[in-house]
């Protein structure tokens, strides 16, 4: 299983998926057939997740050549994505807990032997191992592993979630860390997600039988409470002539580019992240980055932290793509602090629009998918 690393050849292979093998997703999506038989799912994920195409795009391709009917869960997978993103972003306080939950949790020998797939459990080894050696997991063998990993070896799930952050090419600060809280119990208190043998063997067909799990598990208990905030982005008519780009927007022809002169894309090395990244995953991301530059529309550099120190030496205002609750706007929070920075960002128009539907459940925000079919022409 390979991964691609242009938008071009991306876009390739979503015409693809949606010529030849969207109409298994919905009777087959929960089946992991291995690395090697992936059709019954689309493996865009490492492509959406750093917006090389994007949510909406998606969408609106997948519709323009099948009737909603016909590919329902598909487009509602797609908007949980930006759903996850918008109830992070009326809650930046589980992002920044998360990760100070991470500084004071011992590595035990339990959690050195689930890291290096030397557990008891031959299907947990086996998923650690892909993981590592392809930097994917089949989405529904994801919550059997998170399942696992609290439930059956008693682990943090803050840890769980950082191990799939550091080798995921597709790890997302708000669909990972929420996706992990509603496995455990605590996104949706009191309801938490238990793997159990006949299921794993049912949906991995029958390659693992007669597993030793623990299926009867309470929720983890988490007495923090997280009200809404109002999404504050700091943005006025104000234009400046260079705009940051982070890793997690590569898409900025979406955006109008005509009054920039420059356009730098910055990548946060593993010195000034909190959750290290494993090299083939930062490698994936600079490969990205390499791909959208030198295009005739724009000039453009790739940047790292002493290019970024560099470029706030010499001017305090620009403009930055927003790159939404997570580690580049931790660390770009603190760079605005220290050196008083007069930063415009810009925003997609359609994240804020679908960003408001995000203050409850799923359920509400599903609901409202046509409103924002319709009002974005994506159908």
């Amino acid at each position: 299983m390979q991964f691609v690393t242009s938008r071009s050849e991306a876009l390739d292979k979503l015409n693809k998926y949606i010529e030849n093998d969207i109409s298994n997703y919905n009777t087959k999506r929960n089946f992991d057939f291995g690395v090697n038989n992936r059709k019954n799912v689309s493996c865009l994920s490492p492509y959406i997740t750093h917006r090389l195409i994007t949510e909406y795009e998606t969408a609106k391709m997948v519709l323009k050549k099948h009737p909603f009917q016909k590919v329902d869960k598909y487009i509602q997978e797609i908007f949980w994505r930006i759903y996850w993103k918008g109830w992070l972003e009326l809650r930046p306080k589980v992002w920044s807990d998360f990760i100070e939950d991470l500084k004071s949790i011992e590595e035990d020998e339990i959690y050195l032997k689930a890291i290096k797939g030397e557990t008891e459990i031959e299907c947990f080894n086996d998923w650690v191992k892909e993981l590592k050696e392809y930097n994917y997991l089949h989405n529904h063998t994801r919550m059997l592993f998170a399942s696992i990993w609290i439930f059956t070896l008693g682990l943090p799930w803050q840890k769980g979630a950082e191990f799939f952050m550091k080798y995921l090419f597709d790890g997302d600060a708000a669909s990972n860390t929420l996706s992990w809280r509603w496995v455990a119990g605590i996104q949706t208190k009191g309801k938490n997600y238990l793997a159990q043998s006949w299921n794993i063997s049912k949906f991995t067909n029958n390659k693992y039988k007669n597993i030793k799990l623990n299926e009867t598990a309470s929720p983890i208990q988490d007495k923090r409470d997280y009200g809404i905030s109002p999404i504050q982005i700091n943005k006025t008519d104000q234009k400046n002539e260079h705009l940051i780009v982070f890793d997690n927007e590569m898409h900025v022809e979406s955006f109008d580019l005509k009054k920039y002169k420059k356009i730098s894309f910055f990548l946060m090395d593993n010195e000034i992240r909190s959750i290290k990244l494993d090299s083939k995953v930062l490698e994936f991301k600079r490969k990205i980055i390499t791909s959208q530059l030198n295009k005739d529309e724009f000039e453009s550099e790739i940047l790292e932290e002493k290019g970024f120190k560099n470029i706030i030496e010499k001017t305090k205002n620009f403009d930055v793509v927003y790159p939404s609750i997570g580690e580049n706007f931790s660390f770009l929070k603190k760079v605005i602090k220290k050196n008083n920075l007069n930063i415009n960002f810009i925003t997609r128009e359609e994240d804020e629009f679908c960003w408001k539907f995000s203050n409850k459940g799923y359920f509400n925000f599903k609901t409202n998918i046509p409103i924002i079919l319709s009002t974005f022409k994506l159908n």
